[in-house]
């Protein structure tokens, strides 16, 4: 492997000695355990964070750091902080980036960002390795958060330097004898608590339909999910959920049982399409069901408490919101002023929410709050209490400018 690869920013490690390397155990991270050591000549020391990958099995994976030559490997739980610092957050934002994409990676990349820092802080390692390509959004991300939190640390990104292709790379595996993931590897995976991606081969060729049978690893195929719908309630308190079926549950559970119920029928499947902050527009299949279910359920609670007004602003906030997130821009000061303003609209987001779920269809059919703004007295057909007689005299003051507009003579 020849790198070619010219270094010419000023927080890229050139001469690294020893190395904490994010560590995933798939095939990207583990082949650049023997890359590093190789090419620099480094001590590497392995990091996995658990943000709730539910496929990883943590003791194999960091088994396989050190097997692999690591000098040593290193496990930080923090599923919790990620669900109350982070995910919390997104529920209250409606987090949607592009019509469907719930924001999971970069969520998962600013909690990991954040513990990288504290941990090589901690250990007196001066650069952090991640596995990130020259494509990708999280290249940016992992730079510009790691950088931001300590400017002293210094980035390697070995799958940006090197160059190969995933078929080269799965090669090299092959020839060093590095197992690769038990996921299908003509994919590439991300997965934590709020959804997972998958990209790669027939996802990447947007005139293909992508094989779900061999790429799904949480979701059933709406297809294949259960013939009889699921009704469920959940009960939010200022724009969290708190309870589900009557059971309170602290957040972190919330969301794995729900990810576990939506993926049974089929939540959250979605062939989504991206713009890329480096500019390139993407494909891949996402399966997000906790992270589909509380959202859908939180605006639609959201909607019936808040006025007009407030709801068309929230929409623009929450826009606003996605795309700090999903840009690298976690912590650029307005994302903080947006939070103070979600914050206090989402005091009064209390009360029950009724869904239905079925074959990859979602549904709100009942809701109940004390701060509703329906008004069933004035609503009702059977009612007498709204005035109907003022609404002529309202309709004609209303229509008056485009009656005027149409009613103009227009130029020849």
């Amino acid at each position: 492997m020849k790198n070619t690869y010219q270094k010419i920013t000023s927080y890229e490690a050139k001469e690294p000695k020893k190395v904490l390397l994010l560590y995933s155990g798939g095939l990207d991270t583990s082949v650049m355990i023997k890359w590093i050591m190789d090419t620099y000549g480094a001590e590497v020391y392995t990091l996995t964070i658990n943000i709730g990958q539910p496929s990883d099995n943590f003791d194999e994976v960091k088994a396989k750091a050190l097997k692999l030559g690591a000098k040593k490997a290193f496990v930080v739980d923090a599923q919790k902080e990620f669900a109350n610092e982070y995910l919390t957050k997104a529920i209250k934002a409606n987090a949607n980036y592009q019509d469907g994409y719930h924001l999971f990676c970069p969520l998962g990349r600013a909690a990991i960002s954040k513990k990288a820092v504290e941990f090589a802080q901690k250990e007196g390692l001066d650069v952090i390795a991640h596995g990130c390509t020259g494509k990708g959004n999280d290249q940016v991300r992992f730079d510009s958060y790691i950088t931001t939190l300590d400017p002293s640390l210094k980035i390697i990104a070995p799958v940006r330097e090197w160059g190969l292709t995933r078929t080269e790379e799965i090669e090299y595996a092959k020839k060093h004898g590095i197992e690769v993931s038990n996921h299908n590897p003509k994919y590439s995976y991300d997965e934590n608590l709020w959804g997972n991606s998958a990209e790669g081969t027939e996802i990447e060729d947007v005139k293909l339909i992508p094989p779900l049978d061999q790429i799904l690893i949480q979701n059933k195929v709406p297809q294949d999910a259960p013939n009889k719908p699921a009704q469920i309630e959940i009960l939010f308190k200022e724009g969290l959920p708190v309870a589900l079926n009557g059971t309170k549950l602290d957040l972190l559970m919330m969301i794995k049982t729900l990810a576990k119920l939506g993926a049974e029928y089929g939540i959250g499947l979605k062939h989504y399409v991206e713009d890329r902050i480096v500019g390139l527009k993407v494909r891949g299949v996402y399966e997000q069901p906790a992270a589909k279910i509380l959202t859908f359920a939180h605006k639609s609670l959201e909607s019936l408490v808040s006025t007009h007004e407030e709801n068309e602003f929230k929409m623009l906030v929450d826009n606003k919101w996605a795309s700090l997130c999903y840009r690298a821009q976690w912590y650029d000061p307005l994302i903080n002023n947006l939070n103070s303003f979600i914050d206090q609209q989402n005091k009064k987001v209390s009360g029950k929410v009724t869904l239905v779920l079925y074959k990859g269809w979602i549904d709100v059919v009942a809701m109940d709050s004390p701060y509703s703004l329906i008004d069933s007295d004035l609503c009702s057909f059977n009612s007498h209490k709204f005035n109907q007689q003022a609404s002529a005299s309202f309709i004609e003051h209303y229509g008056f400018q485009m009656k005027a507009v149409n009613n103009i003579e227009k130029p020849a």
